[in-house]
């Protein structure tokens, strides 16, 4: 079972640094989907953690909109904004793109030439979501080519004692864990595909 841990909304040195931990503990990457306005000279020491510990880093705006509302000149410039900052602290630049809210419509697939991704996800960036329905949601669902969508904002201690469950237990049930980018490679999948937005790839 072939699969991609994702996290949305950081940098920040609070969650996502709690995250990389688990990750180094069990030795497995993931990939971090950054909002522009929360990357500084400070959160930036998560992101070349991340690549240091062979994680992928990759675009989820920079302001968190609901692009369907925006216009191509605002689409592309929310965009360009968090990729070059991005590479600025990465030294690489984003390969994909997660729409906010997952709210997607034609002009942005026109507009917006990155492959998008979803993921599967289990509201986690709603707190009243406890703990032990992140962990039954994620461990339920998993399968072979799948893309997990969780958050990695501040505040949310939930996903990161979730995740103490359900890393051991994936890697019981023989999940092999990858970036998004590998995910794709590993699985024999070409991302550019017109018009579709990624959650499973298999």
């Amino acid at each position: 079972m072939r699969i991609s841990l994702t996290f949305d909304d950081g940098p920040n040195l609070d969650v996502t640094s709690q995250i990389l931990d688990l990750l180094e503990l069990y030795k497995i990457p993931a990939s971090f989907f950054l909002i522009g306005n929360n990357i500084n000279e400070k959160s930036a020491e998560s992101i070349r953690r991340e690549i240091d510990d062979g994680c992928s880093v990759e675009c989820h705006s920079w302001s968190h909109p609901a692009f369907p509302k925006l216009t191509p000149v605002e689409m592309l410039d929310e965009i360009e904004k968090t990729n070059a900052a991005i590479e600025k602290y990465s030294g690489e630049k984003p390969i994909f793109f997660r729409p906010p809210y997952i709210a997607v419509n034609q002009l942005m697939f026109d507009t917006i030439k990155m492959p998008f991704i979803e993921g599967r996800g289990v509201d986690d960036w709603n707190d009243s979501v406890s703990v032990e329905t992140r962990v039954e949601g994620v461990i339920k669902n998993a399968h072979d080519g799948q893309i997990i969508l969780l958050h990695d904002m501040e505040g949310n201690q939930k996903t990161v004692e979730a995740l103490k469950k359900i890393i051991p237990v994936l890697k019981e049930n023989g999940a092999e864990f990858y970036t998004v980018r590998d995910l794709f490679k590993v699985c024999g999948v070409n991302p550019n595909v017109p018009n579709k937005i990624w959650t499973d790839l298999l």
